[in-house]
């Protein structure tokens, strides 16, 4: 509940202000892609400036994530490793305790050389 509070008190104010800026900067400027810049630009775009750093901060934001998804499938390929070798020790384990548990049931022959070697000397 704190925390949906806290969201609202912090994504109000920037929406707030996102909303107050396109609607301030509506007129259209020329964004021009020639670096040599004729008189009249080759290669030009007229766009409402709140729309282009719309598109610029959308385009950060997906850069921005590729690029931290790209860095982490290093820790994202050992995590799979080790659940895979989680999966299987745990499997290991409990094949282990099987084979100990039916080992335990089944009845130990009190005559055989095996009782006998491995008694206790205390043992009555």
């Amino acid at each position: 509940m704190i925390r949906n509070i806290l969201t609202a008190l912090i994504l109000l104010p920037i929406t707030l202000a996102i909303v107050l800026f396109a609607v301030a900067n509506r007129a259209p400027v020329a964004v021009v892609f020639d670096p040599l810049a004729a008189d009249p630009p080759m290669f030009s775009l007229a766009i409402p400036l709140f729309l282009l750093l719309l598109l610029v901060l959308i385009a950060g934001v997906i850069l921005g994530g590729i690029s931290a998804w790209t860095r982490q499938s290093r820790w994202r390929r050992r995590a799979r490793r080790l659940a895979a070798e989680l999966k299987a020790s745990r499997a290991e384990t409990e094949k282990l305790r099987s084979q100990l548990e039916s080992a335990a049931a089944m009845p130990q022959p009190q005559g055989s050389i095996t009782a006998i070697a491995y008694r206790h000397p205390h043992a009555a």
